[in-house]
Formats: C-alpha cells, structure tokens, sequence
C-alpha cells in the first residue's frame, strides 16, 4: 500500500474548522443489474464517471436495490438520519448487521464472508484499522466526485479509503450519580471514581477505544512513537479500582453501570441530547492533558455483493447534504474547509460543536502500526486481576 503524508489537521475554533493537512448464500459476483449495456462494471469502477456518470450508477444501484452496512449504530455521529436520507433518497433498503461491533469485527466479516451475498458492501473504520485492510488488500480503489477536495494525507492516494469524520477523545460523565465530574485524565485517578470508569470497546478491536489509551498516553508522558504510557496508565486505573471492563454504550449509562465512560466528543454529546429526555444529566469535557483528535475512514469491501449500491453510498456520504448529516451528529466532516468555503456549510450546526483549543497532530501510519502491536501484546495484561 502506499504510504500517506502524517496526518496532521486543525479540529478546533468557534467553528471547528478542519483544515488541510500536513497530514448465507454464495454469490457475490456482480450481476448484470452492476453492469451497464456497454459493458462497464461496477465491481471495478473507480468512479462515478469510470461508470458512465450519476445517473448510469444511481441506475445500477436502484437495480441492485440492496446496501449492507456493518457495526454502524444509528445513535453513532447521526448515521440514523444518514441511513434513513439515503434510502428515502434512492429507494435502496439498508440491512445495518451487529450495529455495536467493532472495526475488528468489521474486518473479519470481510474476509470470513468473501464470495457470500450478505458479506458487508461498506466499511466504517478507525483509522488504524482501515489501514490493516489496505495493507491485506481488502479495499476497492475508488474516488468520489468530491475526493480531491479531502486534504492530503487523508485519504489513500487510490482511493482505498478516505477519511470521512472526526472528533476528539472525550470524558462523559452522569452528573446524577457522580458528585463531581473528572475532566482530566489525572482526575480519572482519584478514589471517588471506583468502578466508574469504562472504555466504548477494548482497544485492540476498537477505535474509539483504541484512540482512549493513545490520549491517555499523550496525558502521562508518551508521545505517538510511545503509546505505553496509556497502557500503565490504565494499568493503574485498574489497580484502584476504578476501571470497569464493562464496555461503555448508551444502554450502560442509563442503567448506572457506566457512570464515566471515555468516548469521542461526538458520541458523547450526542449522548446528552438523547439522554436529556431519560433523566440522565451527561456532561462532556474533552481532556486538557490528553487531546487526541482522529478521523474515521470509509470504504468499499473490494468484493462487495452490492458494487454500484457501495459507491452510490460513498457519493451520498461526500455530498454536502452527507457530510452536514454528519455535523448535525457533532462529528467534524472531512470537507468541513471546502464547504465553509462554498457556503455549504451547516453554520448552526458546526457552533454547537464541544469546544477545544490548540492543533493536534495525528499519527503517522507507521506510529499507528506500532501503537496497535504494542496494545495488542499488553492491554490484557494491563486490565487483568
């Protein structure tokens, strides 16, 4: 695969503004519905216009009539409303499977299914994860009409995959049954928090919680080339008794038995509105000692059962009504710049984005590469006992 620039972009100000950066049955093979009358097919376009235009893949994608998405929960950065724009726009029905799994889980049904009609279309990957599946040559290259406006070093040069949202790692916390609500990862520490503090995942199948122990590392001394740190740190958390391997989800907060859970910004918020109506009083502060920022990825499975459906999807996405459905979710789009720009931008939406200072740098490919083996051989032994 080739390597990309580090990923380097700013996710902050009134407006959160990204700017470029220095950063079962078998049967998959397409069928003539993924095939135009001359000839051109789907399964390898490259883009829109590789398939004739729009409408000729709007055409091959209503034929198809199908998408399959996979570990996408409606309650995630506002995929509900996203799920739902795209099928009441085109007419595609969209089976979403195991929408809490992991980008692991998103992974191994791609290569556990390969030549199956119910393998997924569509990947939504952490960043690090999106890059193993480049690398196995899982991904179909494709780029969508609006692909030259994601900054560099945020996308695959091929198009294999390209970063679609982002946010920051943030505390949430249930202000109800917590006195007094951490808002550094030092507080996570204090006694009062015992068996409170819990993780959206484990890291080493989850992005979310893989992007945790990182900004726990930035906050005790580590660095993107020392992720360690972030493992002692919840080494330690168990040690007190104030980590809970109980993986943090909506469900888990409402009932207590998540109280403080470590989570993107925009889960997080998100979190709050829904639960405003529940009783639920969640606070989110994004971390002044560990401030890490990553993007997902989106992508196509390289052997997806419905092609045409897959890249239509991606163009809906990358449009500007996708990309404000985003935003409305508290998720910082990837063409945030470009449509502030171009006057699409969704201005009320983007000032209610939690705010943060400073400009946070990503890791390269090669740091995240590292940072996964070294949690992959030491989170159990951390958070073990």
């Amino acid at each position: 695969m080739t390597v990309s620039p580090p990923r380097n972009a700013v996710l902050g100000g009134s407006l959160a503004v990204v700017a470029a950066l220095a950063l079962s049955a078998c049967g998959a093979a397409p069928t003539n519905s993924s095939t135009t009358a001359d000839g051109k097919n789907a399964a390898t376009a490259t883009s829109a216009t590789d398939f004739g235009g729009m409408d000729a893949l709007v055409k091959a994608a209503k034929k198809e009539g199908t998408l399959h998405i996979i570990a996408v929960p409606r309650d995630w950065a506002n995929y509900g409303a996203i799920i739902d724009g795209f099928t009441k726009k085109y007419g595609i029905k969209i089976t979403d499977e195991n929408p809490d799994g992991s980008s692991q889980d998103e992974i191994n049904a791609v290569t556990s299914r390969k030549g199956q009609d119910r393998a997924p279309d569509v990947l939504d990957l952490g960043s690090s994860f999106a890059l193993s599946a480049a690398q196995q040559g899982l991904l179909a290259p494709y780029k969508v009409a609006s692909f030259d406006q994601i900054p560099e070093g945020q996308k695959d040069p091929k198009g294999q995959w390209f970063n679609d949202y982002g946010g920051y790692i943030s505390i949430g916390c249930d202000a109800k049954r917590v006195k007094t609500c951490p808002t550094t990862f030092a507080d996570l520490l204090k006694p009062q928090y015992k068996g409170q503090v819990a993780l959206n995942g484990n890291p080493t199948k989850s992005g979310s919680a893989f992007g945790g122990v990182y900004a726990a590392a930035l906050a005790n001394k580590g660095s993107f080339d020392d992720i360690q740190p972030g493992l002692d740190f919840f080494a330690k958390l168990k040690k007190n008794g104030n980590y809970t391997p109980v993986e943090s989800t909506p469900a888990t907060v409402e009932k207590g038995e998540t109280p403080i859970s470590i989570d993107w910004d925009y889960l997080n918020a998100g979190y709050a509105d829904e639960f405003k109506s529940k009783g639920v009083d969640w606070k989110v502060s994004i971390p002044s000692d560990g401030q890490y920022a990553q993007y997902y990825s989106q992508a196509i499975n390289k052997d997806a059962p419905h092609p045409a459906a897959a890249r239509l999807w991606q163009e809906y996405l990358y449009s500007a009504e996708g990309q404000n459905l985003w935003l409305k979710g508290y998720a910082r789009p990837v063409l945030m710049t470009s449509m502030e720009s171009a006057g699409t931008l969704d201005k009320t939406a983007a000032a209610k984005l939690p705010q943060v200072s400073g400009t946070p740098a990503f890791p390269t490919e090669a740091q995240q590469s590292k940072a996964k083996t070294v949690i992959a051989s030491g989170w159990a032994k951390a958070v073990s006992g």
